[in-house]
């Protein structure tokens, strides 16, 4: 009986992360697909993925750089939208683009005599501008979660990692489980 249990076991470690990925790869599929309606399945997915490419493409160009600017100003101004708009713009922009906030991986000292540390990423590195001298701010990613929490350190404290960042953030993701 023990043996079955531990096949079964075994059976989900394999099955579960396997079909949770090809259910939300299907899931984020069906939704980029329904964004345009056509009777062609697949087709709203590739109109929809080569509209993003070529809004990206004008967005590069000079000429239209201050028109997207223009919008952004507006929409970082308007009371309820701004909350919104700017969270996830940033949110989009520390993960992609030129100015990635999670490329700085550091270890973080919590207690010198205990040795006890946190992974994190350094997102700042003055913090002049509000008030606080000699610090750094660090975001600690939460494992199993798109949650975390920014602390302030002092610099003393902090010391940069040599790792790639995507293998820190999987190390931090996973719980410290992550074995590749």
């Amino acid at each position: 009986m023990k043996r079955i249990s531990q096949y079964f076991l075994q059976g989900l470690l394999f099955l579960v992360p396997l079909f949770v990925t090809i259910y939300v790869i299907y899931w984020v599929f069906v939704r980029i697909d329904g964004v345009l309606y056509f009777p062609v399945p697949g087709l709203g997915f590739i109109v929809t993925i080569a509209m993003v490419t070529v809004v990206g493409f004008v967005a590069s160009n000079f000429l239209a750089r201050k028109i997207f600017h223009l919008i952004d100003r507006i929409f970082a101004r308007l009371p309820l939208v701004k909350m919104i708009y700017t969270s996830i713009r940033d949110l989009v922009n520390a993960f992609v683009g030129d100015k990635k906030s999670f490329n700085r991986p550091v270890q973080v000292i919590v207690n010198r005599e205990s040795n006890i540390r946190v992974i994190g990423f350094a997102t700042r590195e003055s913090l002049d501008s509000i008030g606080i001298r000699d610090s750094v701010a660090v975001y600690l990613p939460q494992s199993y979660n798109f949650a975390g929490n920014l602390i302030i350190v002092d610099r003393g404290q902090v010391v940069p990692l040599p790792g790639d960042p995507g293998e820190v953030m999987k190390l931090i993701v996973s719980g410290g489980v992550s074995s590749r």
